[in-house]
């Protein structure tokens, strides 16, 4: 018996980083199946092309790919916002077809609000004149979640809880967790002068809802997290954001993986037309 859908107004996901070993693909898959969203943001690093690798592009990866495409046919609204791991992207910043799209950032307004989306790497003064240096540390990253892996399985061969390495660094190091606040304050400083209620980020891997305030004002600060360790999403539903996860949803496990894909629609000159961009992304 097919287990019913939870219906979302808006999903949020970001920092999937598919095409790397640290990426949860497989359980991405089953939280999708597990919900029928109106419309959809992919707040970057999706796809991520700095260390993309044609010998590493295993079948979840590509069935998570095929499963949002199959929201596109069927009209659900998918807007891909651009981050710095797929910021080769930028160069298709307008590409539009049916009902996908891909942008910069995005400004939704429902119930009278408005919500500012981007993925959040513009704020990486830092990095802008040395992304070769990023792209050492994206890999020393993924290297570490491979490490991580490991240790959780010896781990619970032992009958021990996973844990996280990149989360207790983070934790313990000075500079990353000034680096996670001085992030979250900017954002919602600028949000705040903008008047807008909500900002909505990703690319610092931390997920959140709080409310900040400034001398000017205030306003509602929101991470939807990743898919490397936190496993998390924002959802909008019944008036309300959420933040979903993974871990904590008892259900989600109905939904498998291997069973046969949900039949997408045919649309071959949408396949076609997708397919094309992406090889021009691999030259």
């Amino acid at each position: 018996m097919t287990k019913k859908k939870r219906e979302v107004d808006i999903v949020v996901i970001s920092d999937v980083h598919l095409g790397t070993y640290g990426c949860h693909a497989k359980e991405l898959l089953r939280y999708l199946k597990s919900i029928k969203p109106q419309r959809v943001i992919l707040n970057g690093d999706i796809i991520d092309i700095w260390q993309f690798k044609k010998r590493y592009w295993p079948k979840s990866h590509m069935q998570v790919v095929k499963y949002l495409m199959g929201w596109v046919t069927k009209g659900v609204k998918v807007y891909y916002i651009t981050g710095n791991h797929d910021e080769m992207l930028r160069k298709f910043v307008g590409f539009k077809i049916g009902s996908f799209k891909i942008v910069n950032k995005l400004v939704l307004r429902f119930n009278n609000q408005r919500a500012w989306l981007f993925h959040g790497d513009v704020f990486d003064v830092t990095m802008q004149h040395s992304k070769w240096l990023a792209k050492l540390g994206a890999v020393g990253y993924d290297m570490l979640i491979l490490l991580n892996r490991a240790v959780n399985f010896i781990s619970d061969k032992m009958g021990k809880g996973p844990v996280s390495m990149s989360k207790k660094i983070k934790n313990s190091v000075k500079s990353a967790v000034k680096f996670i606040n001085n992030f979250e304050q900017t954002a919602a400083d600028i949000a705040i002068s903008n008047k807008y209620d909500y900002v909505v980020c990703g690319h610092i891997h931390q997920p959140e809802i709080r409310k900040i305030k400034n001398e000017e004002g205030e306003v509602t600060y929101l991470n939807s997290g990743d898919w490397i360790e936190n496993l998390t999403a924002l959802e909008y539903a019944n008036g309300e954001w959420a933040l979903y996860r993974y871990f904590e949803d008892e259900n989600v496990a109905e939904h498998e993986t291997e069973e046969a894909m949900e039949r997408v629609p045919e649309n071959g000159q949408l396949f076609e037309n997708l397919q094309k961009e992406f090889n021009l992304l691999q030259k």
